[in-house]
């Protein structure tokens, strides 16, 4: 922002008082720093009441804080209120109505709401957060972002557009602003939606598709339809934007029946408007909206198809037919009916059906009239109004396009007949036109029967017919040969350049029109006369090429059936007495004029002065068609080739002229823009140019106190780098003896490990040998299996003790290692001046640190490893010594069933004895043998176990 620090300059006054400069700044320090929400709202509310007048310096000093203040006390719509009104009186270009304009300063640029709004919206996120305040219902919150939204768009609405465009939700926020009910926020949402769809195709899509229409609609409904206030206005206008050269949304508006409710706009009896007093200027403005709303759905730049479409849907709803009533009306203002003609003439242009129903509409006059006949009593009145009588001409034309039975209505009108003599037709009107004093009537009378004939044959040859009586007791004339009298009687240039593009378009394609005309001698004279004459005026010089053109078309659509002008006889001629390169140059000047240029870019007749009345747009087009043939059917064979290669030529030019007109028009427009520009920059330049000077200054400022910070610094950082160092080494020397100690308990521990293990090894054996001998043969068995296995984990815990010492010893040598690179590194460290001189040497010693403090880190990850395994041995030093008890156990149970087997062995035993002794005693013979084999074989196995 220091394009404004210019215009914040403190104006004198009186010394005790703070300036305005110094007022915002301290209401913004005040906004920044302040905790309290009251005191932030008190600052706020200031800025605002200061931002009318000291608009500059709020805008260069309280922008930002007053956009932070949006995002960060938004929940009190109060301080969110003064921040959004604030930032409205910062940005627009409108002055208010209660601003004093002796306080504003003088030397303000007039761009400045502009310049703000782009700094504004640099940052998305700006029109995003306004966008977000939408959705708060609050008045004083809703209405002011609507405003700063709408100032906004006005001053660089294409990039805001782009900005709401990427945004989510941001048109359907803008778009639910239509239902609120407040009307004041309402209508101030119809002008943000108007101004955000201008030119921009993308966005009229997406609001019509966001129910715009329906909504629209139903807001004129209810504020009278065209009776309503300026909320109807600005509806309208939005409608307008939203239909206009977008064939999308005026598909979308036909097919969703809306043309339908347009009807209802134009039923003037249910609005109680039957004289020009009951006509307020806001009706007037609304009808006149509502006319260009329905001439938008059938612009002739429109789609063919579209246009179609369009006028058949509003011939069946009935619309055609309330314009005709309006067309009709008595008491409706000049305007209204000029633009209605209009709307009647794109309805009905080009569709049989339309143009049947108009033929059909009567005047409501005694006696009755066709609408046509009164329409056209209208243009041949030089006492109405010019832009009225151009809307007559341009709907008659409208009535004949594409219509050859309208043209055959209207020829008809001109030719002789039985019917009443007083009743007034349209071809007495355009014959008294014709002939009228009033130059305007003649063109407008020439250019409407051009169009009764255009493309139809018949219609010219029937035109022959008329005869015209001039005055009385004199023979009638042909309507042809009463045009050319008055063309050799030279006139006025319209009445001239009228009747000759009638001649023009007559005798086009007709042989027996073109032999009527050369029946007459004097009429080709009259032609070589104007084609040959050398006047420099513009004017005069559209009517030699109008002239020259006539002549091509007498030699193109010649029957060759009159000796004396037929077509070699007519090229010997132009030859001899104008000259094919004079001819071929009168007839190029005809495309130069600006009149044709502007005449030949839409059908519609749009003259802002009368004077600009000059060529017709089907006769421009036909001019174009057949200008290279006029020119080759007046050249001979020899010349021929070269004509038509001067008239590509020509013809390539008049299109490469007409380009850059256009583009030297926008460059004029776009020269001054740049001018202005210009002037700006250069004060720009020069302000920043001093800035410059001043920057340079104070980094020069900037770079000498650096360089003597650096080498403050330097010294300072090598002492405290000496420093770190030894606080690094005598931290590795802690590290490192605290290894020792832990590698010294380890190996105590491992050491006590193997001891036990040996006893426990020794102990197991010898229980073993002692148990062996006292169990029976299966629980020997089960135990000789749990000493396997308990010596099969004894072996494995040996090789794991003997992977322990390994690693143990490993370590040890990385500790030496660590020991000695810190004794190198001490002696190093010692001579601290040679490292501070030799940088190298620094960087070297530096790696090596961390390559030592790796090397350590990794040890400690090793040990740890160590640790770990050291505890997985404690506790399977734990399980063999469970499993031992459990062992010793069975042992002591397996004991003590042995003694208890033998105990019963010596009961059963005293039992036999017992038995032998009682079977003897009772003289029962006892075996012996088998007794003591028995016994025998029993102590055997007592033996053995």
């Amino acid at each position: 922002m220091d394009y404004f620090r210019k215009y914040l300059s403190a104006p004198q006054g009186t010394a005790g008082q703070p300036t305005g400069v110094e007022t915002v700044e301290r209401l913004v320090d005040r906004v920044q720093s302040s905790t309290l929400l009251e005191d932030r709202r008190d600052a706020v509310r200031a800025l605002k009441a200061m931002s009318k007048k000291f608009r500059l310096e709020v805008g260069t000093q309280a922008m930002d804080t007053l956009i932070q203040t949006l995002e960060t006390d938004r929940s009190d719509s109060e301080i969110t209120g003064y921040a959004l009104d604030a930032l409205c009186n910062v940005l627009s270009n409108e002055p208010s109505d209660d601003d004093d304009e002796s306080n504003v300063p003088a030397n303000l640029p007039g761009d400045l709401g502009a310049q703000f709004t782009e700094i504004f919206t640099k940052k998305k996120e700006n029109v995003s957060l306004l966008l977000s305040l939408l959705e708060e219902y609050d008045f004083h919150v809703r209405w002011p972002t609507v405003k700063l939204l709408t100032i906004l768009l006005t001053n660089k609405g294409k990039e805001l557009q782009e900005a709401i465009l990427v945004s989510p939700m941001g048109v359907s926020k803008l778009m639910d602003l239509l239902s609120d009910s407040r009307e004041i926020i309402r209508n101030d949402a119809l002008l943000l939606l108007t101004q955000l769809t201008k030119g921009n195709t993308n966005l009229q899509k997406i609001v019509a598709f966001e129910n715009a229409f329906e909504r629209l609609l139903d807001i004129v409904k209810d504020e009278g339809n065209s009776d309503g206030g300026i909320v109807v206005e600005d509806c309208l206008l939005l409608l307008t934007t939203l239909l206009k050269n977008n064939s999308s949304n005026q598909n979308f508006f036909r097919e969703s029946s809306y043309i339908q409710r347009l009807t209802s706009y134009f039923d003037l009896d249910s609005q109680h408007t039957h004289s020009q007093a009951g006509w307020s200027a806001q009706k007037v403005t609304n009808l006149h909206l509502m006319l260009q709303l329905v001439r938008c759905l059938v612009s002739p730049n429109s789609p063919q198809q579209q246009i179609t479409a369009c006028q058949r849907t509003m011939f069946q709803c009935g619309l055609l037919k309330q314009l005709c009533t309006i067309l009709m009306a008595s008491g409706v203002p000049a305007d209204v009916l000029t633009e209605t003609i209009n709307t009647v003439a794109e309805v009905i242009r080009g569709n049989l059906q339309n143009q049947e129903y108009f033929a059909s509409v009567m005047a409501p006059s005694n006696p009755p009239r066709p609408a046509i006949v009164v329409l056209l009593m209208s243009m041949v009145n030089e006492k109405q109004p010019f832009p009225l009588r151009c809307a007559v001409l341009y709907c008659f034309q409208s009535f004949l396009y594409k219509n050859e039975v309208g043209q055959s209505q209207i020829v008809t009108t001109l030719l002789p007949t039985s019917s009443d003599a007083n009743q007034i037709t349209a071809g007495q009107l355009l014959c008294g036109g014709l002939f009228s004093a009033d130059s305007l009537s003649n063109w407008f009378a020439s250019v409407a029967l051009l169009h009764a004939i255009l493309e139809n044959n018949t219609q010219k040859e029937q035109l022959l017919r008329v005869q015209l009586a001039t005055s009385i007791g004199s023979p009638p004339v042909s309507l042809l040969q009463q045009c050319c009298n008055i063309l050799a009687q030279g006139g006025k240039l319209q009445t001239r350049i009228g009747l000759l593009q009638l001649l023009c378009v007559w005798m086009t394609d007709s042989p027996i029109t073109v032999a009527h005309f050369l029946a007459n001698t004097a009429n080709v004279p009259y032609l070589i006369t104007q084609v040959s004459a050398s006047d420099s005026d513009e004017n005069e010089s559209m009517v030699q090429g109008l002239c020259a053109f006539l002549l091509g078309i007498t030699i193109l659509y010649n029957d060759e059936q009159n000796e004396t002008f037929n077509k070699a006889s007519l090229r010997q001629i132009i030859e001899k007495r104008i000259g094919l390169e004079t001819f071929t140059e009168k007839l190029s000047q005809v495309p130069k004029g600006e009149s044709y240029t502007k005449a030949a870019k839409k059908p519609h007749v749009s003259y802002k002065q009368p004077i600009e009345a000059t060529f017709d747009y089907e006769f421009t087009r036909l001019f174009k068609a057949l200008e290279v043939e006029a020119l080759d059917a007046v050249s001979t064979e020899a010349g021929r080739k070269e004509n038509k290669a001067k008239l590509a030529n020509l013809q390539q030019h008049e299109l490469v002229v007409n380009q850059y007109k256009d583009i030297i028009q926008e460059q004029d427009q776009r020269l001054n823009d740049l001018q202005q520009k210009h002037l700006e920059l250069q004060s720009k330049h020069s302000m920043s140019a001093e800035e410059i000077s001043q920057l340079k200054e104070q980094v020069q400022q900037l770079k000498d106190q650096n360089s003597l910070l650096k080498v403050q610094k330097g010294a300072q950082t090598n002492q405290a780098a000496d420093a770190k160092k030894d606080e690094e080494i005598r931290s590795l020397q802690e590290q490192l003896e605290k290894m020792r100690l832990d590698n010294a308990n380890k190996d105590s521990s491992i050491e006590k490990l193997k001891t036990d293990v040996t006893m426990l090894e020794a102990r197991i054996v010898n229980n073993a040998e002692e148990d062996k001998e006292n169990i029976v043969p299966s629980e020997s068995e089960v135990l000789q299996t749990t000493i396997n296995r308990l010596q099969s984990e004894l072996h494995e815990l040996r090789t794991g003790l003997a992977e322990k010492d390994n690693e143990i010893s490993r370590l040890g040598v990385q500790n030496n290692e660590a020991e000695s690179q810190i004794q190198s590194l001490k002696q190093r460290l010692e001579s601290s001046a040679e490292i501070q001189a030799d940088p190298a040497e620094m960087a070297k010693l530096m790696e090596e640190k961390m390559t030592l403090q790796e090397r350590l880190k990794k040890s400690n990850e090793e040990n740890l490893k160590l640790l770990d395994k050291f505890n997985k041995m404690e506790e399977e030093k734990n399980n063999v010594l469970k499993e031992k008890g459990g062992v010793q156990e069975e042992l002591e149970t397996l004991k003590k069933e042995q003694e208890d087997l033998l105990v019963l062995l010596a009961d059963q035993d005293t039992k036999i004895e017992n038995y032998k002794k009682l079977l003897k005693e009772n003289n029962i013979p006892v075996e012996d043998d088998d007794d003591d084999e028995d016994d025998d074989d029993l102590d055997d196995d007592v033996d053995e176990d």
